[in-house]
């Protein structure tokens, strides 16, 4: 096996041909690489086939021996400095591998149809395939430099397929946006290397942890104390910004501006878990400094409750998904602040492959809307338009259903098994922590539902006008009125009004939602399900949805052990778990289960009240109206409610008050410094050349050009000088 060891360094390198033959390509023979453009996605798909065969078969022997094998090459020696190249494998680098390898293959084989209109479509599958060989660098990295340079080549790739589409200003504004946060971590992991290099001379892991380790544990200066805690803020700083974690989070969101298999590669399951895998690696520094540890967990709390409330109101379906993503990154953050390795790495896996099969399913719904509104993001992925898609696409639905209960955390599927063990173990590590971690749970099961209601249920929008979801009280999301005896005619579910089911319709209710005066110009269409190109990725990621969470179940039985993920991380450290190997027995996991799915059964009950099709199955039943209408109007929660939507629709007035301090403040301050540079500093000069231009200008009609008047006048000017001396010194 040493010997299969020994090639893995090509794991980052075979995806690399691919953007530097388009590249050439493109450059001397334009017209036939396009021409077999088909040839390139294919090559695409099968070199990182490759590597994902590769990263199983190196990954296998781990699960039973936990081996770790490095390989070094020197890249420059002198008696002070040291530089070294090479690859680490151990379990860490193969679960990234394969995790990057699966999905982006699946992300591939669906961007071959998603992205075969476009004209830039050999630019795409150039712009992933770099992504992937530099996310597979990072990944295999065995030491800072390296880890940096590939971080840097990762944020560059981002920028380039955010803004894929730069001739729309958002999309371009988009990448810059991401650019620029980005590189405010860049530049405090930059500095955290740095510092750890200064202190401890060394880039590499193993030397890196030992010296670290001994300076912590046997050096009591409070002063080094401050400078080491201060060097691996700086690094925690770097995996904040690539996560999206609060406050750099800024960024996410707008990225969808981006195509959507960008989405599901990148800001679902490998670049934003590129800060997770950053702390994985270095949590031996991380967990020796108790000040920085608490700070993650904290951090990661926030985020949590952040990305939850602030999709709550978002209409574009792919910013919706923006935000959970952020929010369930932050439980994985949580879970490496209260020290449970296993359980955050658990929930990266299990949320890549669902958020990768939710934001493909977000595509084939966009792109199946793309038939009725044209291209237009703004509507072709606003929720508001859409509706009753059951049956326009069913295998779309269905996989986006999976997907949805997944990341709800319903048994068995994926999410459920690491969200459980990390709202489990929060319990131990704070209450607080824990009440905040569970009603998020049922925060992401609201928003989630609401998602799949107002995408699938009812009627499709897009043909509706004048569409309201404003209310006076809360008590009318109750309320169900009795439809009169004309089959044509239907009780909205929140309106006093009847309302017929014919072209003269002009007005439907949903909750916090309003369209006003949209015209639909095109035909009378309807959505179709997407290719089968498409729907083979859906369906592939559908199944790893269903079973990925098999390789954590946390218990054993007799003979059977199920715990694969232990195994092939072990030793891994656990700071809430001393004694690891002692696994739960079925009474206690269905005893800590039941309360988390009972909490994630009523966000679903709720987001179905609030968000389930106007016209409803119910709305002959005339208790609920009797019932709501001896119930006084409630407006003050409807105020609560107003200001939750308004807070949540706005972003929580971050990127607001971003634009507000950072944005503006640094315009003022570069047109401040414009001003000085422009005013005064080249004032100077040229007054300096003007005041010399004139006296030039003034002195050169004295002369006449002749050199005796030139003595003369010289002559004279001496001799006045020796006068004026000589009287004076008398």
């Amino acid at each position: 096996m040493e010997h299969t060891y020994q090639y893995a360094w090509i794991i980052p390198f075979l995806p690399l041909p691919i953007p530097m033959l388009l590249g050439v390509g493109l450059l001397l023979f334009p017209t036939a690489t396009k021409n077999l453009r088909r040839m390139w996605s294919f090559t695409s798909v099968l070199l990182l086939s490759i590597v994902m065969t590769f990263s199983v078969n190196l990954s296998i022997p781990q699960i039973n021996s936990s081996s770790i094998y490095q390989y070094v090459w020197s890249w420059t020696i002198n008696n002070d400095f040291s530089l070294e190249f090479g690859y680490l494998i151990d379990p860490l680098t193969s679960i990234m591998s394969i995790l990057i390898t699966t999905v982006g293959i699946m992300v591939l084989i669906y961007s071959d149809n998603y992205m075969s209109h476009d004209q830039g479509y050999l630019r795409f599958f150039a712009y992933m395939s770099f992504f992937n060989a530099s996310m597979l660098g990072l990944v295999t990295s065995s030491n800072l430099i390296q880890i940096y340079i590939f971080w840097e080549l990762v944020g560059m790739c981002s920028y380039l397929l955010i803004g894929f589409w730069f001739t729309r200003p958002i999309a371009a504004n988009a990448c810059q946006k991401a650019f620029v946060t980005n590189r405010v971590g860049d530049f405090g992991l930059l500095l955290g290397i740095l510092g750890l290099y200064w202190i401890t001379g060394s880039f590499e892991f193993r030397d890196l942890f030992e010296i670290f380790n001994n300076l912590i544990y046997n050096n009591n200066n409070g002063t080094n104390f401050l400078f080491v805690s201060l060097c691996v803020l700086f690094l925690f700083v770097g995996a904040v910004a690539k996560s999206a974690q609060f406050p750099l989070h800024v960024w996410l969101p707008d990225a969808m501006e981006g195509p959507t298999p960008i989405s599901a590669l990148i800001h679902a399951a490998t670049m934003v878990a590129a800060g997770i895998f950053l702390l994985a690696r270095l949590f031996p520094l991380f967990i020796v400094i108790p000040y920085i540890m608490s700070l993650i967990s904290l951090i990661g709390i926030i985020t949590i409750l952040l990305g939850a409330t602030l999709a709550l109101a978002q209409k574009d379906i792919k910013r919706s998904l923006a935000y959970s993503t952020m929010s369930q990154l932050g439980y994985t953050m949580l879970a490496l602040g209260m020290g449970s390795y296993r359980a955050a790495l658990f929930h990266l896996i299990t949320h890549a492959y669902s958020k990768a099969l939710l934001f493909l399913g977000s595509g084939s719904i966009i792109h199946s809307m793309e038939a009725i509104v044209g291209y237009s993001p703004d509507k072709s992925q606003n929720m508001v338009l859409m509706g009753g898609l059951t049956k326009h696409v069913p295998i779309t639905k269905n996989t986006f259903l999976l997907g949805t209960l997944s990341l709800c955390g319903i048994p068995p599927l994926a999410c459920f098994w690491s969200k459980d063990e990390i709202l489990n173990d929060s319990w131990l590590y704070s209450p607080i922590f824990a009440i905040i971690a569970c009603l998020t749970a049922g925060l992401t099961a609201f928003y989630m539902f609401r998602i799949y209601l107002l995408t699938f249920e009812g009627y499709l929008n897009v043909h509706c006008k004048n569409y309201s979801g404003k209310k006076s009280s809360l008590m009318r999301l109750l309320t169900l009125l009795t439809t009169d005896n004309n089959e044509n005619a239907k009780a909205s579910f929140f309106s006093k009004k009847v309302y017929r089911l014919d072209a003269n319709v002009r007005k439907m209710t949903r909750p916090l939602i309003t369209i006003n005066q949209f015209d639909n110009k095109n035909t009378f269409l309807y959505p179709q399900e997407s290719d089968n190109t498409m729907l083979f990725p859906l369906f592939v990621l559908a199944l790893f949805t269903l079973f990925v969470g098999a390789i954590g179940i946390p218990f054993n039985q007799e003979r059977v052990y199920f715990d694969i993920l232990s195994k092939w991380l072990n030793p891994a450290t656990n700071l809430l778990h001393k004694n690891f190997n002692n696994h739960g027995d079925w009474y206690e996991f269905f005893r800590n289960a039941i309360f988390s799915v009972s909490i994630s059964y009523f966000g679903i009950f709720l987001a179905s009240l609030l968000y389930n099709p106007v016209y409803s199955s119910l709305k002959d039943l005339d208790l609920i109206n009797s019932l709501a209408k001896k119930v006084p109007k409630r407006t003050f929660w409807d105020k609560i409610i107003n200001k939750v939507y308004n807070w949540s629709y706005n972003r929580g007035y971050i990127d607001a008050f971003y634009e507000t301090s950072l944005t503006k403040g640094i315009r003022r301050l570069a047109e401040l410094t414009h001003f000085f540079d422009e005013r005064v500093i080249e004032g100077i000069t040229n007054g300096v050349g003007v005041m010399s231009f004139f006296v030039g200008e003034s002195i050169k009609y004295v002369g006449g050009g002749r050199i005796s008047s030139y003595l003369f006048l010289y002559l004279s000017s001496v001799s006045i000088l020796l006068l004026i001396s000589y009287f004076l010194n008398q």
